[in-house]
């Protein structure tokens, strides 16, 4: 009984490994089809509308809106910004509140293979996968993946279903003040709009678009 359980043990470490390796290895060359929330939500009931875009048809001005509001420091660091975490848990000694952390390269991994939720199971195996991407993928492609894959709304995936349900546009021709809108929305998506901003959406759209002056270099890996 024991030689069996650790036999099947060893098998699924083998699979939460092996799979996401040549997945990651694949989704360099290639659109990813469908992430675990897809699935999930369209389960439940919702709608599905997704259209891939490579990175050149993507608006400029969403990669600096979404480094700007997620993780200014993602064209220099590996994968985990160590800086922000100690930030966090400064924040959490002071105010008794823990906020995210996580870089757009731990988001993209916790898009592409795990499922909706919190637990330390899925946050071991985001912290396997995230340094996978960056060993296999380039920083513009984990960019790529992110736009195409992120939840922007009910049954909305990715920068190009967005921008045509929110501003009937496509994503290469977001204007910046909607590249920040579509940023602004990001940590929570099925409670903000972002062709219907809050107060709080509007003044975080702006200061968006003010961070995305300051950063100049450390935009260098998407500006390509």
């Amino acid at each position: 009984m024991f030689s069996f359980l650790k036999r099947s043990i060893v098998w699924l470490l083998t699979l939460l490994i092996m799979v996401p390796l040549l997945l990651t290895l694949l989704y360099r060359f290639v659109p990813v089809p469908a992430t675990p929330l897809m699935v999930i939500r369209l389960f439940e009931g919702e709608s599905w509308a997704k259209d891939w875009q490579p990175s050149a048809r993507i608006s400029s001005h969403l990669k600096a809106a979404v480094i700007a509001a997620e993780d200014n420091k993602f064209c220099r660091h590996q994968g985990f910004d160590w800086d922000a975490f100690a930030d966090v848990l400064s924040e959490f000694k002071d105010e008794g509140k823990l906020r995210g952390g996580s870089t757009i390269t731990m988001q993209t991994a916790k898009n592409l293979y795990l499922w909706p939720g919190r637990s330390f199971v899925r946050k071991g195996l985001e912290a396997v996968y995230t340094p996978m991407l960056e060993l296999i993928l380039p920083k513009q492609r984990i960019m790529t993946l992110y736009l195409n894959i992120a939840e922007f709304g009910p049954g909305i995936y990715g920068a190009e279903a967005a921008a045509q349900a929110y501003f009937n546009t496509s994503a290469a021709n977001l204007s910046r003040y909607q590249a920040a809108l579509l940023a602004a929305v990001l940590p929570n998506p099925r409670r903000f709009l972002a062709n219907r901003p809050s107060a709080y959406v509007q003044g975080r759209a702006s200061t968006i678009q003010r961070r995305t002056q300051q950063l100049g270099p450390l935009l260098e890996c998407v500006a390509k």
